[in-house]
């Protein structure tokens, strides 16, 4: 008599993808592989490693904000879809963003208006990539808000690595690294911060359900976010203004002799640089903050409507 042979079938998680940790040591090695391209091609000269080093400082960060939502995502987003919206996203984002801001001339109401346009953009993309997202939830749309940011700021952050490289005088590597570190820190506070904003109070106002539904909030939050972008773009520009007003002798040589002597133009240009720091932790505290918010009051009113089935908060 043949002998039972029983075979244990594992269970299948719905989300074998969320391994901790990934985005982080994904940073450190694409970091410590950045160095060594920048050692290489400081010591070689080679300009064909130029392009490298404009890839891998452009979109480290931006990547591994992909990973890091990819741990963290549940529903029927997978893997796959996340990287698409990421690749996808970010050159509809930028080439659309392009193309509607080719007339755009000089002025402080220019910051607004590209502000406006990106945000609306990406606020598109994300409708599109996230129409078959269930359930919909606050969170989930962070998540793939912040994806959409995330390569949006990429492809966006290649393009000024790359005039930050090319000079008259042939490839500038220090202005090409400055750019790529400033940007990568400022990454994940600017773009992916602002659409993961306007990705929550967008999947948030479907209330759980599979289709989107209109909110008043979402137009308040998307004006919002385009006032943040506004702000954090015209950043140098108004910390300038700011220190010129608060220096009285700048003022002062301006109206009598038409310029600024050394010493003044130095102190101006000290006080403008704090500023503009100041400018962008202020716009970053807003936009962490105005998501801190938007998510807490989304998972009460999750937890509200599983205690209470017949209420439907707003």
């Amino acid at each position: 008599m043949a002998a039972d042979i029983t075979v244990d079938t594992p269970a299948v998680a719905p989300h074998p993808h969320h391994h901790h940790g990934w985005w982080w040591k994904t940073l450190l090695t694409g970091f410590a592989l950045w160095v060594l391209t920048i050692v290489v091609t400081a010591t070689t000269g080679n300009t064909n490693l130029v392009p490298t080093l404009i890839l891998i400082g452009s979109f480290l960060v931006p990547f591994c904000v992909v990973l890091f939502a990819i741990e963290r995502v549940t529903g029927s987003i997978s893997a796959l879809q996340l990287v698409l919206a990421f690749f996808v996203g970010g050159i509809f984002g930028v080439l659309g963003a392009s193309l509607l801001e080719v007339n755009l001339h000089q002025s402080w109401g220019m910051y607004l208006l590209v502000g406006l346009i990106e945000e609306f953009v990406k606020a598109v993309l994300l409708i599109i990539i996230g129409w078959r997202v269930v359930p919909k939830t606050a969170t989930q749309g962070a998540l793939l808000g912040a994806t959409v940011g995330a390569g949006f700021a990429a492809f966006e952050s290649a393009g000024y690595a790359f005039n930050a490289a090319i000079t008259a005088q042939g490839i500038d590597l220090v202005s090409l690294l400055q750019t790529e570190v400033l940007r990568a820190i400022l990454a994940p506070v600017g773009h992916v911060l602002w659409t993961a904003v306007l990705g929550a109070v967008l999947f948030g106002a479907a209330r759980g359900r599979d289709r989107f539904r209109f909110s008043i909030w979402i137009v308040v939050t998307y004006v919002g976010v385009a006032v943040l972008h506004g702000l954090w773009d015209s950043a140098s520009d108004l910390a300038a203004v700011i220190a010129l007003i608060a220096n009285g002798r700048a003022l002062a040589e301006l109206t009598t002799a038409g310029g600024l002597t050394t010493q003044t133009a130095s102190a101006v240009t000290a006080l403008a640089g704090i500023l503009y720091i100041v400018v962008l932790a202020v716009a970053a505290a807003g936009g962490i903050l105005t998501l801190w918010l938007i998510l807490r009051h989304y998972h009460r009113a999750d937890r509200l409507r599983a205690e209470r089935p017949g209420l439907t908060p707003q």
